[in-house]
Order: C-alpha cells, then structure tokens, then sequence
C-alpha cells in the first residue's frame, strides 16, 4: 500500500509547490471552480479532485508537466486541439516549458460540467 500523502486539502497539495508550478495549480484550480459554482474539491489518489455529481476533473504536478485528468469522453472530445501535448485516454500533460492552453482548459472542464449536470 502506497504511503498516505502529508496534505489532504488541496489548498495543502498546492502549497507544497512554488514558482511557475504553484502558479499554473493556482491559476487551474480557479478556472476550474469558475466552471460551476457547485464544484467542491478534495484530495483522491493524492491529486486535487474537482466534484460535481461525482469525480469532475483532476491535476497533478509531475517532474516536467502539469497532468491535467478530464476523463476519456473529453479527452475524446477534444482530441482534434490536443495535437501538440502528450496525452492518453484520460490524462493530458501540459510541459512547464509551454504555456498552459487555459482557453482550452476552460472548454473541456466546461464539457464536463455538462455531462455530470445530466446524471
């Protein structure tokens, strides 16, 4: 079993980065939370976690890239504007050396909101 992560509030995982990083989690988690104001945020499988009728969206801070966790259906939903970033059926990596796509953040985020407004 994995060790129990030293945070368990987001504002806590945020925290334990600084610079660039910290700011692109900052900057993510706001966009994130403007999407709806229902979604509520946790910490799950040591990632901050955005709710809204179950698991919205996740983020996680690697060694080179922001992991950003939309699900497959928007990772499928948005494949066409993904062509530049590494991504796989439910994770996009966005590199610290590139600026962060917000716009297109925002859409997908918004896409998710969408289909767990209809659960």
């Amino acid at each position: 079993m994995a060790p129990k992560p030293d945070y368990s509030t987001v504002d806590e995982y945020i925290a334990l980065y600084d610079g660039e990083v910290r700011s692109r989690m900052e900057k993510l988690r706001g966009l994130i939370l403007d999407c709806s104001p229902d979604i509520t945020e946790k910490i799950s499988w040591g990632m901050a976690t955005f709710v809204l009728n179950g698991n919205l969206v996740h983020f996680s801070s690697q060694k080179r890239h922001l992991g950003f966790h939309p699900t497959p259906s928007a990772i499928e939903a948005f494949a066409d504007q993904l062509g530049e970033y590494s991504y796989s059926k439910g994770t996009v990596q966005f590199p610290y050396d590139k600026p962060m796509p917000y716009d297109l953040i925002r859409k997908m985020v918004l896409f998710r909101v969408e289909e767990q407004q209809k659960k």
